[in-house]
C-alpha cells in the first residue's frame, strides 16, 4: 500500500489515527451543514415520537409508559444510528472529495483510519445522543438517566454493532463504487423495523421474526425496554446481544478485508480518481 514501511511503535500509531480524526474534526467544523444529523434530527425524533406517546396516552393508551418507551427506544436508536453513519460516511467523504488515493500513499494502516473515523463518531455521538437525551427531558419530563447504569453496556453493544454495520458499508463502496453510498443511510431503515426499536419482536410478521432473532440490535433494543419496565438489569438478552454483535463485527471486518483485497486487485482505485 505505501512505498516505504511506516514508522512502528505506539506513539507512531496514536499519532497516524489523532491525524485521521483531525482531518476530519477540520472538515465537520468548516461544513456546518454536517452538524444536522447530531443536532436538529435527534431534536426532530424525540419532537416525533415524544408526541406520538403522548398522544396515544391522551386517546386512553398506557399513559406515560407508551411516551417512555418510545423515547427510550429512539435514545437506543441514535446510539446505533450515530456510530454507523460516522463510519460510513466518514469515509464517503474521502470517496466524493477524490481524495482516497492520498490516504492510500500515505503511511496509515488501514486499521488505523478506522480508528481515526471512529473517534470522531463517538464525539459525534456523544453530541447527538446528548440532544435527544436533553430534548426528551425539557420536551416530555424523560430522563434517560433512570434506566440506570445498566444502560452502559447496552450502549456499548450497540455502538459496536454500529461501527459494524458501518464497515459492511465501506466494503460495499470498495467493492461497488460511490453508487453503493445509498447503503449507507438505506441500510438504518432495513435494521430500524427488524431491530424491534418500539417493539417485542414477537409483534413482527411470523416469517421476519428469525431474521429479527438474528440481529443483534434486536436483543440490545429488548435488555433497554427491560430496564425501563424492572430496572433489573437483562443478562439473558444482554448476552444474546453481545455474543451476536461479536459475530457481526468478526464477519464485517471479514468482509471489508476481502472487498479491499479485491480493490486492490483489480485496481479499482481509478473510479474515484
Amino acid at each position: 500500500m505505501t512505498a516505504t514501511e511506516p514508522a512502528t511503535g505506539a506513539r507512531a500509531c496514536l499519532a497516524r489515527t489523532a491525524a485521521v480524526s483531525y482531518r476530519h474534526f477540520l472538515v465537520l467544523r468548516r461544513s456546518p451543514h454536517r452538524f444536522f444529523d447530531i443536532t436538529v434530527l435527534p431534536f426532530v425524533d424525540s419532537l416525533l415520537f415524544g408526541s406520538l406517546g403522548t398522544f396515544i396516552a391522551r386517546e386512553g393508551g398506557a399513559g406515560r409508559t407508551t411516551a417512555a418507551y418510545l423515547l427510550a427506544g429512539i435514545v437506543l436508536w441514535h446510539i446505533l444510528y450515530q456510530a454507523q453513519i460516522a463510519v460510513s460516511t466518514g469515509f464517503l467523504d474521502e470517496v466524493s472529495s477524490r481524495n482516497l488515493l492520498s490516504v492510500m500513499v500515505t503511511p496509515i494502516r488501514e486499521a488505523e483510519y478506522l480508528a481515526g473515523i471512529a473517534l470522531v463518531g463517538l464525539a459525534k455521538l456523544v453530541l447527538a445522543v446528548a440532544g435527544v437525551s436533553a430534548a426528551a427531558f425539557l420536551l416530555y419530563a424523560f430522563d434517560v438517566t433512570t434506566l440506570g447504569l445498566g444502560l452502559i453496556p447496552i450502549a456499548a453493544v450497540l455502538v459496536v454493532a454500529g461501527w459494524a454495520l458501518g464497515l459492511f458499508v465501506i466494503g460495499l463502496v470498495l467493492r461497488f463504487g460511490s453508487g453503493a453510498e445509498a447503503f449507507a443511510w438505506g441500510i438504518m431503515f432495513l435494521i430500524m423495523p427488524l431491530s424491534g426499536v418500539f417493539y417485542s419482536r414477537q409483534s413482527l410478521p411470523g416469517f421476519l421474526q428469525p431474521v429479527s432473532a438474528a440481529l443483534p440490535t434486536t436483543h440490545a433494543f429488548a435488555a433497554g425496554r427491560s430496564l425501563l419496565s424492572d430496572n433489573a438489569f437483562p443478562w439473558h438478552d444482554f448476552r444474546l446481544a453481545a455474543i451476536t454483535t461479536a459475530l457481526l463485527a468478526a464477519l464485517a471486518v471479514a468482509f471489508v478485508a476481502r472487498a479491499f483485497t479485491i480493490f486492490l486487485r483489480r485496481g479499482y482505485i481509478t473510479r474515484h480518481m
